[in-house]
């Protein structure tokens, strides 16, 4: 039997589809010499008989999974070690179990989440909440009483509480566990009750949209992510454990692709990030802290790309934000855990799947990092995030995950192959709301040759001195946005480090306090 269909059956004895002795029995109906492709094809026949064609596509892409798995673990010939007795079979139907690679003995080399489920409905209605009268927080349907409502009253107060954050200008909504409800708006953590949430309320709230088999997928990994749907407006959730109980964080999804000039880039810095989009390979970074909105400048990233080329992408996210139509290119978006095991294996399954341009949500492993570099060297344009504060720190977080020995090798393929990093963060308008404050990072010969060196301190002064490339640094940003009155002169000089800019900024803050000064005596005269 070959190595590739032991796997295969180890695999689906551990995640419980079938035993050994059924698996090894389908097979030799097939003949001692049969491959794996038919031996998975015989498998598939017997899962998905009687099943609707929509749950059939799911079941067949979780045994794709299993086929990579398979494929993988077969190749260096070695044979898996079967239990002594294999797992009973769950009740459910063989399209709703949960199948994971980490289950099946191969343990995440990545630090990654491993494991596929079917997605059920995660999308829920909210045609019928009146949302006209709805003018502050006040207004916002109460959770005191959730011990006394059913679990059917319990998720329609959810479907109330989240449809009604756009209304109100939140970004954000948190449920937890001995703590009062609050929300988040223009980066302020705002309550909107001031009675804490007892354990049992909020872990009824934060479960009660989620099937039970995501219950019980929370329940044992304490920790899950999903994109979820109210009426029109996504939501990012993630779902904790905490030491009082459950925490969940729903983060409301913009309801239509911004453009760049929308987030706060001003118009010239524009010109230059779209042309970082233009290359036909090398990789172009999105960085920033959390919640500094590198998930938006991608989606806005990806749509310039949508309309001005004719390409295949491919973005593999987690989970999947926005959701992005393909007009002029061909847009393929994968979800971790839903249509694959984790970044990694879903970054080299993307370079057999003949992709023009690849979105990694977010490069947070050496392998995820490693196959990013080698796919932008080998002629795709990969664009992806991380999680850094500046330019300088993203080299030296690309470097720091790898060992000493093959940094080197490393540094020099990201000269290389890297166009540019966009480093963002969010701060308070002018005008109300927030705006983005960035520094652009481009790939000159300078900057190439101070990172092949290992000299990425020196990068911060090549920025600040590289503007007719397209460069700029933070500061420099928040002083032109001063200038422009897109940002107020307590917020420039709070979130400015370089103390030339600075006295610059409180000169221009002087000369416009003078002239007020002076337009208001004028009035009295």
């Amino acid at each position: 039997m070959p190595f590739d269909v032991q796997w295969f059956i180890f695999a689906l004895v551990s995640n419980g589809v079938m035993t050994r002795a059924e698996a090894e029995a389908l097979y030799a109906n097939l003949g001692d010499d049969a491959g794996l492709e038919p031996f998975a094809q015989s498998v598939l026949d017997r899962m998905v008989a009687g099943l609707s064609q929509e749950d059939a596509q799911a079941t067949l892409e979780q045994l794709q999974t299993i086929i990579d798995y398979a494929t993988e673990q077969g190749a260096p010939g070695i044979p898996p070690e079967f239990p002594e007795e294999a797992p009973a079979a769950p009740a459910a139907d063989d399209a709703d179990r949960f199948i994971s690679a980490d289950d099946a003995g191969s343990a995440p080399r990545s630090g990654g989440r491993i494991g596929i489920r079917k997605d059920r409905d995660l999308h829920f209605d909210a045609v019928n909440i009146d949302l006209s009268s709805l003018q502050s927080y006040a207004d916002l349907p109460t959770l005191r009483d959730v011990s006394q409502l059913s679990d059917a009253e319990v998720a329609e107060r959810m479907i109330a509480l989240l449809a009604g954050l756009r209304v109100l200008g939140c970004s954000d909504l948190h449920i937890s566990a001995m703590s009062p409800p609050f929300v988040r708006h223009d980066l302020q953590i705002e309550p909107i009750d001031d009675q804490p949430l007892s354990p049992d309320d909020a872990m009824r709230l934060n479960l009660a949209l989620l099937s039970p088999e995501r219950q019980q997928l929370f329940l044992k990994e304490l920790d899950i992510n999903f994109a979820l749907e109210v009426g029109t407006d996504r939501f990012r959730v993630c779902l904790m454990m905490q030491k009082d109980g459950v925490e969940g964080s729903y983060r409301l999804v913009p309801d239509h692709i911004c453009t760049l000039e929308e987030l706060g880039f001003m118009d010239h810095d524009v010109i230059h990030i779209k042309r970082l989009l233009d290359y036909n390979n090398g990789l172009v970074l999105v960085t920033g802290p959390i919640g500094s909105g590198k998930t938006t400048t991608l989606g806005a990233m990806v749509d310039i790309i949508n309309e001005k080329r004719r390409d295949h992408i491919i973005t593999v996210e987690d989970p999947i934000e926005i959701l992005q139509l393909s007009k002029n290119c061909q847009v393929t978006q994968r979800e971790v855990g839903k249509h694959t095991i984790s970044y990694n294996n879903a970054l080299k399954a993307a370079l057999r799947e003949d992709p023009d341009v690849i979105v990694v949500g977010e490069m947070h492993d050496l392998e995820t990092i490693e196959n990013a570099i080698t796919a932008a060297e080998t002629g795709h344009l990969v664009i992806g995030t991380l999680h850094t504060g500046n330019a300088a720190n993203t080299m030296n977080r690309i470097l720091d995950v790898f060992p000493p020995s093959q940094q080197p090798q490393i540094r020099a393929m990201t000269a290389g192959s890297l166009r540019g990093v966009i480093c963002q963060r969010l701060i308070p308008a002018a005008g109300g709301g927030l705006t983005n404050a960035y520094e652009i990072l481009i790939n000159t010969m300078a900057v190439g040759n101070t990172i092949n060196e290992g000299k990425t301190f020196r990068l911060k002064s090549t920025m600040a001195t590289s503007n007719k490339q397209g460069m700029c640094t933070f500061d420099q940003c928040l002083l032109e946005k001063y200038m422009r009155n897109i940002i107020t002169y307590e917020v420039a000089r709070d979130n400015m480090t370089d103390s030339t800019l600075m006295e610059q900024l409180k000169r221009e803050w002087g000369t416009r306090e003078a002239r007020k000064l002076k337009e208001a005596r004028g009035g009295k005269k």
